[in-house]
């Protein structure tokens, strides 16, 4: 589980690094040279605002459209990787008598208890890092539209002195500016934590800790970013809440507890 917080944390890390090393304050136009402006993030802009003129020049419904379909795009990667974790959430109370069965700590132990392992996700055909592999495909198309939102003259006014149209509202709040109210920023953690929750294998402290610290840095850059931004990570939850729900079932979120020994398969 160490090496997996690892995997995650190092895809948090990439996420970020990926997001502050483009020209993020450079506004997206059509004559954007580069691949990934060209082909990544200026399609996306350019959707926005069609779907935006489309739709009496409403940035905000735009934003929750383009999110929609891209989720919709990446569905199927969404759907690989849910139905990996709930693969692996059925095989924990036969991980955990493994790990009872070979506590010891002696290097021939511990490889006899990798081979027990790789024995039971070839018996159940379970591939234990197939959930790791759509976030590394869709990490790219996510973070260009992140650039999108906040490389919009229209959305984010501040990216472009030059843009002289009137800032785009959207229900209480200013798409270019924070919440003054704080409202989407909470809203956006609170969301984070149930899909995170919802898609927790097990009881571990230290995922456990990561499901509480990632909607906490949420709130934190969406208190601070464009509230355009912290719209899109919004209607993405629910987007994801929904989806793994209706895959996964109403059992869904339920951790097996090492404590009461998990319902086991006779």
């Amino acid at each position: 589980m160490a090496k997996k917080l690892g995997l995650v944390s190092l895809l948090v890390g990439l996420m970020v690094f990926m997001t502050g090393c483009f020209n993020i304050d450079v506004p997206i136009k059509a004559e954007n040279e580069g691949i990934w402006d060209s082909y990544f993030v200026y399609p996306l802009s350019w959707l926005m605002e069609n779907i935006a003129e489309a739709l009496g020049n409403s940035y905000g419904l735009a934003i929750i459209i383009t999110t929609l379909l891209l989720r919709i795009l990446i569905l199927p990667l969404m759907i690989k990787q849910t139905k990996s974790t709930k693969a692996m959430q059925a095989l924990q109370p036969q991980m955990k008598e493994l790990r009872e069965k070979h506590s010891a700590k002696d290097k021939q132990t511990q490889q006899k208890l990798q081979q027990e392992m790789m024995g039971l996700f070839q018996e159940h055909k379970v591939n234990p890092l197939a959930g790791c592999f759509p976030i590394l495909i869709q990490m790219p198309i996510l973070i260009a539209f992140y650039h999108a939102i906040i490389r919009t003259p229209a959305i984010n006014p501040e990216v472009d002195p030059s843009y002289v149209g009137t800032p785009q509202n959207f229900l209480w709040f200013e798409l270019g500016s924070a919440d003054p109210y704080f409202i989407l920023p909470l809203v956006a953690g609170a969301t984070t934590f149930i899909q995170q929750k919802m898609m927790m294998v097990q009881d571990n402290p230290q995922m456990r800790a990561l499901m509480y610290i990632m909607p906490i840095m949420i709130i934190a850059f969406a208190a601070f970013f464009p509230s355009a931004l912290a719209l899109y990570w919004v209607i993405g939850n629910l987007f994801m809440i929904a989806q793994t729900y209706f895959i996964t079932g109403p059992n869904v979120g339920k951790v097996n507890d090492a404590k009461t020994g998990g319902a086991k398969n006779k």
